[in-house]
């Protein structure tokens, strides 16, 4: 099974240790020589716009040779691990490795709590309610441009559900006009600007239709068009795009949940994420959930010691946030479904989160 592994010397994450560097905030992780050559052309703005799900999979699907996007594609890059928003957002803005921060995927498991967690929106991952933390083995990252030492003023943009401690900076929206509007805004302020952008499609819309879907197609050509206008009206400005991770088109579904057997040799209920799915094992049970599982989903699942997979590097070459991640981890293949866990899960006609096509992200670059 030839999986795309993490490359932490040139992913995404990558980007944000090469900005970090140049905006003078602390770093200790590779950087992108292609990125530094650019930002040492000093220009004016800097702008950095990720992309949710507009990885190299669906650009090469919807989007012409000749489009402002794809053309400019100067580097592909993988996605961290799960490739999932929820870890590679944190690790874009806080430049840190998911082994350092934590926030592996949309569900974690809270031990002290008897509770998984979708930590984003906060709810309870089997019954979808809200819920009050009162242990939280994650904390809230800091962002590295919060640390910036340098002559350009810090802006981000981020939608209104986003809460961003450092408001002062923060450019706020609901609809993706006013997305577009906020960073014209900034390009045209008087002095030097770095802007982080954050827009939470093409994913969503490729989750509910697909990524081959007319809909993901139209969007995406949106996507396009606006920042080839912002493009076109502005000056001395590098343009840095890229995504928190793809997306491929889901051709069925894995029912973990109603698998009575393997429920029962489990602590809790499967958690992380639909094509990365972590498992807690009752220890009596360990030896026989590895022989049942292999034996019953090895074709759409690969089965790995959690352990395994941090010690190779998967989720970074350092950090202490591995205990989060069960006793088994269950990687999607190539066969393209995804696991349903809970009550709660959804269908979606496009999913990410495993190492196929899904972890390829691109490196975007254009100036004016």
């Amino acid at each position: 099974m030839d999986f795309i592994k993490p490359d932490f010397s040139n992913s995404n994450l990558n980007i944000s240790s090469t900005l970090a560097k140049y905006l003078g905030a602390y770093n200790d992780k590779p950087t992108l020589k292609i990125l530094e050559d650019e930002l040492n052309k000093n220009y004016k703005n800097i702008l950095f716009i990720c992309y949710d799900g507009l990885g190299i999979n669906p650009i090469n699907i919807n989007l012409k040779e000749d489009t402002l996007l794809r053309k400019n594609i100067k580097q592909e890059l993988t996605s961290t691990f799960p490739s999932t928003t929820t870890n590679a957002t944190t690790s874009l803005l806080s430049n840190k490795y998911p082994l350092e921060h934590g926030w592996f995927g949309w569900s974690l498991n809270f031990e002290e709590m008897n509770m998984n967690i979708d930590i984003f929106p906060k709810r309870d991952s089997f019954t979808g309610n809200n819920v009050k933390i009162t242990s939280s083995p994650i904390k809230d990252e800091k962002h590295y441009f919060d640390y910036a030492n340098t002559d350009y003023e810090i802006n981000a943009v981020f939608p209104k559900y986003v809460n961003e401690e450092n408001a002062k900076i923060n450019h706020q929206y609901e609809k993706i006009s006013d997305f577009y509007n906020n960073i014209k805004q900034i390009l045209n302020k008087p002095n030097k600007q770095f802007i982080y952008a954050y827009l939470g499609e093409p994913d969503t819309t490729m989750h509910e239709y697909g990524v081959t879907s007319k809909k993901a197609k139209k969007l995406i050509n949106k996507i396009n068009k606006e920042t080839e206008k912002i493009y076109k009206k502005t000056k001395d400005t590098l343009f840095i795009i890229t995504s928190d991770h793809g997306q491929v088109d889901i051709e069925g579904y894995v029912d973990f949940y109603h698998d009575k057997e393997l429920m029962n040799m489990l602590k809790i209920y499967p958690y992380l994420d639909a094509r990365a799915v972590a498992f807690k094992v009752k220890d009596e049970y360990k030896e026989k959930f590895e022989i049942y599982f292999n034996e019953k989903y090895k074709k759409d699942f690969i089965l790995y010691k959690s352990k395994n997979l941090i010690a190779e590097g998967y989720f970074g070459p350092k950090g202490n946030m591995g205990y989060l991640l069960g006793d088994f981890i269950a990687i999607g293949t190539y066969t393209h479904k995804t696991a349903i866990l809970t009550p709660k899960s959804h269908k979606f006609k496009g999913h990410h989160t495993s190492l196929t096509e899904e972890m390829l992200v691109p490196l975007i670059l254009f100036n004016n």
